[in-house]
């Protein structure tokens, strides 16, 4: 996972906010991280630091999930493995396919087209058992 350490971090010229886009997923026998007494207590000493939560059940926002789901589909399932090292050369074989046959692709969407969409859909959804989905039940 790509990741800074601390004193990159204080690199980022001093003038900007950082928003940090992080995963809202817990997992099973401990919290996110970003729920960590140590990540609060640094995030609470650095306020131009601000996190933003991918909703939940929304994996498809996050690329990397994107990524996984082609490996699966078109290299892992319905395969059979003999051993892990067997499984990583499929993958690593799959990868190394698909590298040579990537192309670029360039976001055309403009953020006001997609933000008049967004504010569309919640105008629809409003009041509705799939609104309670997407932001959750008022505390």
């Amino acid at each position: 996972m790509w990741q800074l350490t601390p004193s990159e971090w204080e690199h980022v010229p001093r003038e900007l906010d950082v928003h940090l886009i992080v995963d809202n997923a817990d997992h099973p026998g401990r919290a996110a991280t970003h729920k960590h007494a140590t990540v609060r207590r640094w995030l609470a000493a650095r306020p131009r630091y601000h996190v933003h939560f991918t909703p939940t059940y929304a994996s498809w926002l996050n690329q990397v999930e994107h990524w996984f789901n082609i490996i699966t589909r078109r290299a892992i399932r319905r395969g059979t493995f003999r051993s892990v090292k067997q499984l990583v050369a499929r993958i690593d074989d799959f990868v190394a396919h698909y590298n040579r046959r990537a192309a670029s692709s360039a976001w055309t969407a403009m953020a006001d087209s997609i933000l008049e969409k967004i504010e569309r859909l919640c105008e629809r959804l409003s009041g509705t058992r799939y609104w309670l989905l997407l932001v959750g039940r008022p505390s």
